[in-house]
């Protein structure tokens, strides 16, 4: 079952704005460290950090929050599996709400696909409930 679905656009030219502006002291308030690691890594480094951007706004409107309530910016943090594929991972607050939000007898597995088209950066997230048995 479908417990939450999110999804944000974000400006990737707005955020490089803000990379210039505030540089460390913004990727420190809002990307975790493997976050920091992938972005940095990459061509293009904005872009980048758009999609995990968005990934953590559409994140928090599947949780049914916002960035409200005590939820922090590092609560979810965006990585990729081998395969490329983006997972991600809930901590903090996040957890605490997802867990609420999960009926008994299930886990909740988050679903997150990330696109840009400069220039502008999209994610979705769905939140499903699973039961134990799957």
């Amino acid at each position: 079952m479908i417990l939450g679905i999110g999804t944000d656009l974000a400006n990737i030219e707005r955020i490089q704005k803000t990379l210039d502006r505030f540089g460390d002291r913004f990727k420190n308030r809002v990307f975790t460290e493997i976050e920091q690691t992938k972005a940095e890594r990459r061509r293009d480094v904005a872009s980048t950090y758009a999609k995990r951007w968005a990934a953590k706004e559409a994140c928090s409107k599947a949780l049914g929050t916002g960035l409200a309530m005590g939820i922090s910016w590092k609560d979810m943090a965006v990585s990729n599996l081998a395969s490329g594929q983006p997972t991600m991972h809930l901590s903090g607050w996040a957890a605490k709400k997802m867990d609420e939000m999960t009926p008994d007898g299930h886990r909740a597995v988050v679903h997150v696909t990330l696109t840009d088209d400069h220039p502008w950066a999209q994610a979705f997230v769905v939140i499903e409930a699973l039961p134990h048995s799957e």
